[in-house]
């Protein structure tokens, strides 16, 4: 299951060793709402191999400004702190598993 990110402080910590995968979304989005139960489905298969995280932009605009999202959904891969790759707008959980693998592979 996805863990929503409600402060700067513990997202710097939760994404600092490891894998992450982060959902920036906000509820008014349409495409965020129909790529929320493939988020749910990849954190579901990745479990304890990578995390997942959801930030609400309208909720976390520091944390949204800090990392340039322009468009929603945009999905940041992090290995250990650092951004690895990035998709802006909807991907599936077949998309999605691909560039976890590929992160988890470098």
């Amino acid at each position: 299951m996805s863990k929503i990110i409600k402060s700067l402080d513990t997202f710097e910590e939760d994404i600092k060793k490891g894998v992450s995968l982060v959902d920036f979304y906000a509820d008014w989005c349409g495409p965020c709402k129909m790529i929320a139960p493939h988020i749910e489905d990849v954190a579901s298969r990745y479990d304890g191999k990578a995390k997942v995280f959801k930030v609400n932009i309208d909720e976390q605009r520091e944390l949204a400004t800090k990392y340039g999202i322009r468009s929603i959904p945009t999905l940041l891969f992090f290995k250990d702190g650092e951004v690895a790759e990035q998709r802006v707008g909807f991907q599936n959980a077949d998309s999605i598993s691909e560039t976890l693998e590929e992160v988890l592979d470098n």
